[in-house]
């Protein structure tokens, strides 16, 4: 495939920061916290997140260098596995894409419920949330393409949203600091190995989750300017960037809240805001932040149908995925299906927690599966080394701390919560045997 307008180092380095950055640093520093058992525990997460991340994103890079298509995340398991598995992991990553929706929808319900009066349960933000899905399931019936203008408007949200948590540090209150040294008071100091390592990959399921996307790197490694160059370097600047922004609004969370606190704040960033800028200058902070959520409610709301109907035009999903409204261009049963298994995954879960564990287990079976493609790969394409593509270095070691941590973290999930672990593995068999059945027929 060739490509003539290529992405420059700036370029490439704001795709890997807006691939990772979305809500979940809102929400997910109060559950990693909830699961650490001291801050220790807490800021090593983060930390080993962020290195994680850089490992899988030169990962996916040399991988989607090495084998550049489009919706290369998904075809490199047909290519290396079996037909099977790229259509059971396919579908698994448009579960776990409405999982993350809902997810993040309820993230902005409960930032919006912040602003009325009441004690709101559970329920009352998943109808909150599928009344956010509705909205805009019936915006795209009407064909009201928003796509590009919705994700810059999301972009601009979260990076301000987030440089006002950051702010928070530098505006201390007298309120803050006293709050932070009672509640702090009771942090354990004596945590043995095996509690510490247990609490680490619990505590890393929310950071994970926070720090996911960068796995799309696979689709643009024909696409980058002297990708030998470019995208190790691009990579590296932004995943250090995601780093420095996520420690600065954790670092704000610590201090102003305390960590002991922090533990049962859903809220997290609205609690901060309220004591350092006052209450209107919180509500006006999450409704700010709800436009954010409902932006990217509306973007995937756009791409995952699309996904629905190139699997439904080759045959891989019934046909019926890939019918077009013939007036507005709109993928209806695609859409439809998609919106209907958001709302479906909120209120059977109904909380953040569930649905966050959930998602990063399906998300464990495609990130090892999919980066251990590296080393078919590297042996198969071995022809095209020299020829300007990007090799990382380090390996193999980088690709496998990087699947060891994903199956540390499933392994985390498993014994945390074996129900989510059963769930994720049921649904994987299920979709193995509907392929059979629908190639068979």
């Amino acid at each position: 495939m060739q490509v003539k307008n290529k992405l420059n180092l700036f370029s490439f380095t704001m795709i890997v920061v807006g691939l990772v950055i979305g809500m979940g640093i809102f929400r997910t520093a109060a559950t990693s916290a909830k699961d650490a058992i001291e801050p220790s525990v807490y800021f090593s997460a983060w930390i080993i997140g962020g290195l994680v991340a850089f490992c899988g994103a030169l990962t996916y890079a040399e991988i989607g260098s090495r084998y550049p298509v489009t919706g290369g995340y998904y075809k490199v398991f047909a290519k290396v596995y079996h037909p099977s598995i790229a259509f059971a992991i396919n579908c698994l990553i448009l579960v776990s894409n409405a999982a993350s929706l809902s997810a993040v929808a309820l993230i902005g319900s409960g930032y919006l419920l912040k602003l009325f009066p009441g004690n709101f349960t559970d329920i009352d933000k998943a109808l909150v949330s599928s009344a956010a899905i509705i909205l805009f399931y019936v915006i795209n019936l009407k064909g009201l393409k928003i796509s590009s203008a919705a994700q810059n408007i999301l972009m601009v949200i979260k990076i301000s949203m987030i440089l006002v948590l950051i702010a928070a540090l530098f505006f201390p209150s007298h309120y803050a600091h006293e709050t932070v040294s009672l509640a702090n008071q009771h942090i354990s100091k004596s945590a043995n190995y095996s509690d510490w390592i247990k609490s680490l990959g619990v505590s890393l399921i929310g950071v994970s989750f926070t720090y996911g996307g960068y796995q799309q790197t696979i689709n643009f490694g024909n696409e980058v300017n002297q990708p030998a160059k470019t995208i190790p370097r691009g990579i590296f600047i932004g995943i250090l960037v995601i780093i420095t922004l996520y420690l600065l609004v954790n670092m704000s969370y610590y201090n102003i809240i305390g960590f002991n606190q922090m533990k049962g704040e859903k809220e997290i960033a609205y609690v901060v805001i309220d004591r350092i800028f006052g209450t209107r200058g919180a509500t006006i902070f999450s409704a700010f932040l709800f436009l954010g959520v409902l932006a990217y409610v509306n973007g995937l709301l756009m791409s995952n149908p699309r996904v629905m109907y190139a699997m439904g035009e080759d045959g891989s999903l019934p046909k019926l995925f890939a019918k077009q409204d013939n007036k507005t261009q709109v993928l209806t049963f695609s859409l439809t299906v998609f919106a209907a298994v958001c709302i479906i995954i909120l209120f059977f879960s109904q909380q953040f927690e569930k649905i966050l564990t959930f998602t990063i287990f399906l998300d464990c079976f495609g990130m090892v599966l999919s980066s251990a493609t590296i080393f078919w790969f590297r042996k198969k394409t071995k022809y095209l080394d020299g020829t300007g593509i990007y090799k990382m270095k380090l390996y193999p070691l980088l690709p496998l701390i990087f699947m060891a941590a994903y199956f540390f973290v499933g392994v985390s999930i498993t014994i945390a919560d074996p129900i989510a672990a059963i769930t994720g593995t049921g649904i994987l068999a299920v979709f193995v045997a509907i392929y059979f059945i629908i190639k068979n027929k």
